[in-house]
C-alpha cells in the first residue's frame, strides 16, 4: 500500500495517510472523558514515532486542537454538562498564559532533549496527582450514591448556576459545588504557561487540578477544559504563525497544516463519541485510563532523555 504514503514537506514526516486519524480518534475517544483533548499524548507520538521533533510540532498540535475540540464542547453542551462560569474564568487565566508559554518554547527549549525533559516532568507530575486522586476516589462515592455514570440524562446535568465575581455555585446529581473565580484564573494563568510549551493549550493539566484541589467532579470539569484548550490552542496557532513570519523560521515554527487537519479529522470523531459516552463510564474509569496514559508517556520521556 505505498500509495498511502505520505511525504508532509512541512515537518517533514513521512508515513501512511490513515495513520494520523486513526491515532488521534482512538487517543481522544478516552482522553476527551476527562476534559483532554488528546494533544497530550499526540505530541509524543509525533515526536517519538513520526519523528516530528522542531519546535513547530507545538503549533501542530494545537491546530489539531482547533479541528477536532469543537465537536467534544458539542457533545458536553447537547448533554447539559458545560459550567459556563468555569469555563470562562479558564480562557480569561490560561489565554495569556499560553502566549507567555508559547515565547518560552521558541526561545529556551528548541532542543528536542531538553523539550523531552520538561515534558516529562509535566506529565510525571500530573499523572501522580491523579493517582492520589483515583485511589482517594475524591468526587466518585457522591456521584455514585445518585446514579451518576448510569446513563440518566436528568441526573447527570448541571443545574442550579449562580454567579459572582467572589464566588461560583452550581448542583450536579444531587450535590452541589463551589469554586472561587479569582483562584480558578490564577491557577489557568500557571498552567496556560506550561500548555503553551507544550502546546497542548493547558486544559490537560488544567482539568486534574479542579479536580484534585477544588474536589469538581470530571464529568461537569470535561466540557469547560476543553472550551478552555478551544480558545487558546485557536490563540497559539496564530501566535506561532506570526512569529514564523518575524523570525523567518516558516518551517521550524509555524504549524504543519497538512498534517494537524489529518490528525483533527480523527480527533474531530473520537472526542464527540467520547463526550457522549462519558456519562456511561465510572469516575474512577475515566481517571484510570488518564493515569495510565500519561504515565507511560512520562516514563518513555525520561529514559528517552537519559539515553
Amino acid at each position: 500500500m505505498d500509495f498511502l504514503q505520505v511525504h508532509f514537506p512541512v515537518s517533514g514526516v513521512d508515513t501512511n495517510i490513515l495513520v494520523p486519524p486513526l491515532v488521534a480518534f482512538v487517543i481522544s475517544f478516552f482522553t476527551s472523558m476527562g476534559g483532554i483533548s488528546g494533544a497530550l499524548l499526540l505530541l509524543p507520538f509525533q515526536v517519538s514515532v513520526l519523528g516530528y521533533a522542531s519546535p513547530s510540532v507545538s503549533a501542530t498540535n494545537q491546530f489539531y486542537n482547533v479541528v477536532a475540540i469543537p465537536s467534544g464542547v458539542y457533545g458536553y453542551i447537547r448533554e447539559g454538562r458545560m459550567v459556563w462560569p468555569l469555563t470562562g474564568a479558564v480562557i480569561i487565566g490560561t489565554l495569556p498564559g499560553v502566549f507567555l508559554g508559547a515565547w518560552i518554547r521558541i526561545a529556551w527549549l528548541p532542543d528536542p532533549r531538553n523539550f523531552k525533559l520538561f515534558a516529562g516532568l509535566v506529565l510525571f507530575y500530573i499523572g501522580v496527582r491523579l493517582v492520589g486522586d483515583t485511589i482517594k476516589g475524591r468526587g466518585g462515592a457522591a456521584l455514585a450514591r445518585r446514579g451518576a455514570g448510569s446513563g440518566s440524562s436528568s441526573r447527570m446535568c448541571v443545574t442550579e448556576s449562580r454567579f459572582s465575581l467572589r464566588c461560583v455555585q452550581y448542583a450536579f446529581a444531587g450535590e452541589k459545588y463551589s469554586f472561587s473565580p479569582p483562584w480558578v484564573v490564577a491557577l489557568c494563568f500557571v498552567v496556560g504557561v506550561v500548555g503553551g510549551i507544550y502546546g497542548i493549550g493547558g486544559g490537560a493539566i488544567v482539568a486534574p487540578f479542579f479536580v484534585a484541589f477544588f474536589d469538581m467532579p470530571i464529568y461537569t470539569v470535561a466540557g469547560a477544559a476543553l472550551m478552555g484548550t478551544f480558545i487558546t490552542s485557536v490563540a497559539g496557532v496564530l501566535f506561532y504563525q506570526l512569529l514564523a513570519m518575524l523570525v523567518d523560521a516558516q518551517t521550524a515554527v509555524a504549524p504543519d497544516w497538512l498534517l494537524g487537519l489529518l490528525f483533527g479529522f480523527g480527533g474531530f470523531f473520537g472526542m464527540y463519541l467520547g463526550a457522549r459516552c462519558q456519562k456511561y463510564v465510572p469516575v474512577r474509569g475515566i481517571k484510570s485510563i488518564l493515569c495510565v496514559c500519561i504515565l507511560f508517556v512520562a516514563v518513555k520521556y525520561f529514559i528517552d532523555f537519559a539515553r
